[in-house]
């Protein structure tokens, strides 16, 4: 996550090819665990629990991809929102790491790390409605429509395109945050079992 912030924050297409190759990876990674849990004959805690924690983890990382292949396809430069948001999925993706690392030690400890990962959805959502309030707002281009200035209509009609191509990754980020927060939900579910 720390590679998809650097991403967001430069848009430089060596770090998007690094952000795709580490999503691979934890495709790899997820595939050993998924064969690891099937093999098992006892776990320390429910089978589906562990599955939906592999699976949860899984979706943020391809959001994280997806998300670098949309900026790069619709060939868009990324902004303040999207290196926010970003940052605070990253920050979320981090208390889940903390918090699934605590399971096998502190268990009851780790609802605080459950909290900041909950914490880090509700602030990516206020970062993505202050981006769509920003974007959405486009009285310059509606004031040269009606006093016909050159190329006013092809102005606008650029700036509608450019709504939608960022409203497409800002809805992405926003899907990942959710990722995110249903990790937290999966965590919490697996100290409830096991504390």
């Amino acid at each position: 996550m720390d590679v998809f912030v650097e991403f967001m924050e430069t848009g430089d297409p060596a770090t998007g090819k690094r952000v795709r190759a580490m999503e691979k990876d934890g495709d790899d990674l997820k595939a050993r665990h998924m064969a690891i849990l099937g093999r098992a004959f006892a776990t320390p805690m429910d089978r589906e629990h562990i599955y939906r924690a592999i699976v949860t983890i899984d979706e943020v990382l391809n959001y994280a991809k997806t998300t670098v292949r949309e900026v790069e396809a619709l060939e868009i430069a990324p902004n303040r929102h999207m290196a926010e948001m970003a940052r605070s999925i990253r920050d979320g993706s981090n208390a889940l790491r903390k918090g699934y690392a605590k399971l096998s030690t502190n268990p009851t400890d780790t609802e605080t790390d459950a909290a900041t990962a909950r914490k880090s959805e509700r602030t990516t959502e206020k970062v993505y409605r202050a981006a769509l309030t920003e974007l959405f707002h486009a009285e310059d281009h509606v004031d040269a429509l009606d006093r016909k200035t050159d190329d006013a209509q092809a102005n606008a009609m650029r700036y509608v395109i450019e709504i939608f191509k960022r409203r497409e990754v800002y809805r992405h980020l926003s899907n990942s945050a959710d990722r995110v927060e249903h990790g937290a939900g999966v965590l919490h579910d697996i100290v409830v079992q096991i504390a």
